[in-house]
């Protein structure tokens, strides 16, 4: 296992639309295994594989909402093979979204409610549940990867602007 580098804007490998995944295989799960690396060490809660360069339909999440006794997340991995979103709620809700292609960078986007999503897991077994909450925000934001769209693109150009010109300021001062 190890940790591979994230795509930043303005990287045009970021606006790629991914491919499905073919086959469930032991390379797949270890890119998994990288890529839940990768996501814990960021710290983030969402990892799409484009965002480490690999233009495959392939997600990783983990909400890491609860806590132990000592306070620490408890982790509850989760992984999205070619997944799709069905039946999308049309109540809106607003969450803060931040994306480790955008670091340290965050902003009010709206999304539906609840979304019922369709996918496989890393051992090949197929899925269909509905989310909502942060869950529904979190696979939208991620699923938004594999089509290319970065959270900022929801964005209003003005929005949107103010947020690129931080980013480079704050690579020019690190």
């Amino acid at each position: 296992m190890s940790l591979l580098p994230i795509l930043e804007v303005p990287d045009p490998r970021l606006r790629i639309v991914s491919t499905p995944v073919d086959t469930v295989d032991d390379e797949l799960r270890a890119l998994i295994d990288d890529m839940f690396d990768t996501m814990y060490d960021a710290p983030g809660i969402g990892l799409a594989a484009i965002q480490v360069g690999v233009p495959k339909r392939l997600i990783v999440m983990d909400l890491q909402e609860k806590e132990d006794e000592e306070g620490k997340p408890i982790r509850e991995p989760r992984v999205f093979i070619n997944p799709e979103i069905l039946d999308p709620a049309e109540e809106q809700s607003v969450y803060t979204e931040g994306c480790l292609s955008v670091p340290d960078q965050y902003a009010d986007v709206e999304r539906p409610a609840r979304c019922r999503v369709k996918w496989m897991d890393e051992t090949g077994a197929a899925h269909d549940e509905t989310f909502e909450g942060l869950l529904a925000t979190c696979i939208q934001h991620e699923m938004d990867h594999l089509e290319g769209i970065v959270f900022i693109d929801h964005l209003s150009r003005l929005k949107r602007e103010m947020i690129l010109k931080k980013l480079n300021k704050a690579r020019k001062a690190a």
